[in-house]
């Protein structure tokens, strides 16, 4: 598995500690984020993230910032992201279930360091369940394919 991650100033301290954490599954990560004592801003590093898992260049896509709300708001103008903020593992793992969020986002200056990886746990291990969940995800493609021609 390769996932990409990301963050922005707020949270350059924990995308280290979720990189390790993650190298440490033996999961490939590719960092799209700042180091700490850097300054960047979050809507390029969500839209880098985006365009990556679009392109299917990664499996995925951990993003973080202060909140999680504005860098996967950036991501979520690419096509075809479905990133989801969460701040506790159900929501994660249901935003896989239901979903099939392709990228998990949550703030550095919400949640713990135990919480964050709890929440990569819980969207890792979760599985799209397709279905009636489906007919919804066309839904929001069909939702991208209208703005295109808008």
């Amino acid at each position: 598995m390769k996932l990409a991650i990301g963050n922005d100033h707020a949270a350059a301290e924990m995308k280290i500690e979720i990189q390790q954490y993650l190298e440490e599954k033996g999961i490939d990560v590719v960092d799209f984020g700042c180091a700490p004592k850097e300054k960047c801003d979050y809507p390029v590093i969500g839209e880098a993230v985006g365009k990556a898992v679009a392109a299917r260049q990664v499996d995925g896509g951990i993003l973080m910032c202060g909140t999680g709300i504005g860098i996967s708001l950036a991501a979520n103008k690419i096509a075809g992201v479905r990133a989801a903020v969460c701040s506790e593992p159900t929501s994660a793992r249901l935003s896989r279930q239901h979903n099939n969020a392709n990228i998990i986002a949550f703030g550095a200056r919400i949640v713990g360091i135990e919480t964050a990886k709890e929440i990569v746990d819980a969207w890792l291990n979760a599985q799209f369940e397709g279905g009636r969940h489906q007919r919804r995800i066309d839904l929001i493609h069909q939702i991208e394919e209208r703005q295109k021609h808008e």
